[in-house]
């Protein structure tokens, strides 16, 4: 049976897609997503790395999709969205967890060139995944759909020298509250969730000592990545008359709360 064409009442299986799924934080949650039973698309540029996501899924493989994608190219969002249509014939649930950190710079040091790749795919990306999405989510019987952007803790409050990457974070913020506002006719919702020190390769740094606002070395602690996924699958399961708009999920002795 098309999906497409089912009543609400017909549809078992949601249908969820995972950019940045071959790794870290997108990884945990893919995994999280395939053991609730949802069929899951994995976007990301190796697809060796997305493969090797969906075997360490303790649930069903055919309930995946591994699609090799450069969320900065247009062209390569639509053959995903593409390889979705053609498979499920609708979207669920999007998880835009694609981006990239930038490196500790001087504010005028940093060149055009590290700021437009940021940009490209901390907020572009978010855009164009996003765009597709609600188009197909308007389109698709029964109507709508959620999409959950990784936001960071940086959306509200930036780490030194970290110009390109919380211009970003605080843009899919705006980006999150226009997409809840617009998405409201079609019953597409939106929603942020905002990460402090998932215990990822990425926050190997966290652990070595990372620069803090007084000019000091400190390490910050982590917390398990399954805590974010189980938060993104919380936000996933609720009602599409129910959304979090912002939750914050952050190992609860990092140095943010009370500047310390």
């Amino acid at each position: 049976m098309n999906t497409a064409e089912a009543k609400p009442s017909e549809i078992v299986t949601k249908i969820a897609l995972v950019t940045g799924a071959g790794s870290g934080i997108g990884r945990a949650v893919t995994i999280r997503l395939m053991e609730e039973g949802y069929s899951v698309a994995l976007a990301g540029r190796h697809l060796d790395s997305l493969r090797e996501t969906i075997q360490l899924a303790n649930s069903d493989q055919d309930l995946a999709l591994a699609v090799p994608t450069d969320v900065t190219k247009e062209d390569s969002v639509e053959a995903l969205f593409t390889a979705i249509k053609k498979r499920w014939g609708r979207l669920d649930l999007l998880f835009n967890n694609a981006g990239i950190a930038s490196f500790a710079t001087d504010f005028d040091e940093i060149s055009l060139e590290h700021w437009n790749e940021v940009v490209a795919v901390n907020l572009t990306g978010v855009f164009l995944t996003s765009r597709f999405a609600f188009h197909l989510m308007r389109k698709q019987s029964p109507r709508g759909g959620r999409i959950i952007n990784n936001g960071s803790i940086s959306a509200a409050t930036p780490r030194p020298l970290s110009a390109p990457y919380t211009a970003t974070k605080h843009a899919i913020t705006g980006l999150t509250k226009s997409l809840a506002l617009d998405g409201r006719d079609y019953d597409i919702t939106c929603g942020q969730i905002d990460i402090g020190n998932a215990d990822t390769a990425i926050a190997k740094k966290m652990k070595d000592g990372i620069l803090q606002s007084n000019g000091t070395i400190k390490t910050e602690p982590t917390i398990d990545v399954q805590c974010i996924a189980d938060a993104v699958l919380t936000m996933a399961n609720m009602p599409l008359d129910a959304t979090v708009l912002q939750m914050t999920v952050m190992a609860a002795k990092m140095p943010f709360v009370g500047r310390g």
